[in-house]
């Protein structure tokens, strides 16, 4: 969280106190790559934490096994090394196109489908293929969290003190609701339709998964 709204913020807060909205070239693809990998990242280790309450819950005296510190030391690389690469897919495929519709980005920081608006190739295949990717990867984490949390939710409410329940419930809750703003103002800032698309509701849908 600190890394992501480091990549973004101070830039922007620079840009307001100089009186300017200039970024380099090398520097925006630099900002692209780190949001992405930071961003990525979070969202693979919040599903990892998900299996982390499944186990706790569901499965508790097999937690000392399945969640070991040699586990989560490779659970956690898994997550950074996977940020890593969906990253540099991400910023390969963006600053491969060129762009010819100027250089004015309708955001405060260097946002990727603001940045393919200034494309001038026809880039439909490349756009198709990176959604595919992200679709498969974002849609695939986020299936494994729901059927996480059936399972927890199910074992929670067979648990017979009220004491225990609430234990268990003030354990998932905090993740749950974390998982929720990010995956839907993320989902809603990347799918949602032209239609509803303007300059004003991008960049609180943008303030709002970058920062919030």
């Amino acid at each position: 969280d600190l890394g992501t709204i480091s990549t973004t913020v101070p830039k922007s807060m620079a840009n307001s106190l100089w009186d300017t909205r200039a970024i380099s070239y090398s520097g925006c693809a630099a900002q692209v790559f780190l949001f992405f990998f930071l961003f990525a990242g979070e969202y693979f280790l919040l599903t990892v934490m998900a299996y982390d309450r499944f186990v706790a819950i569901c499965k508790p005296l097999h937690y000392g096994t399945l969640m070991g510190s040699r586990a989560c030391v490779k659970m956690a690389a898994a997550a950074w090394a996977s940020g890593f690469f969906y990253s540099v897919l991400h910023t390969a495929n963006t600053f491969s196109i060129p762009l010819c519709q100027g250089n004015v980005l309708d955001q405060f920081f260097c946002e990727v489908p603001q940045i393919l608006k200034l494309s001038c190739s026809d880039s439909y295949l490349r756009k198709a293929g990176l959604l595919a990717v992200s679709a498969f990867l974002g849609f695939g984490c986020f299936v494994f969290i729901v059927l996480s949390y059936v399972q927890i939710f199910t074992a929670v409410l067979r648990i017979p003190s009220e004491q225990g329940r609430h234990k268990a419930f003030s354990m998932c809750l905090p993740h749950l609701a974390v998982v929720s703003l990010f995956v839907s103002t993320d989902a809603f800032a990347y799918l949602k339709p032209p239609s509803l698309s303007s300059p004003a509701l991008n960049l609180v849908v943008a303030v709002l998964y970058s920062v919030v």
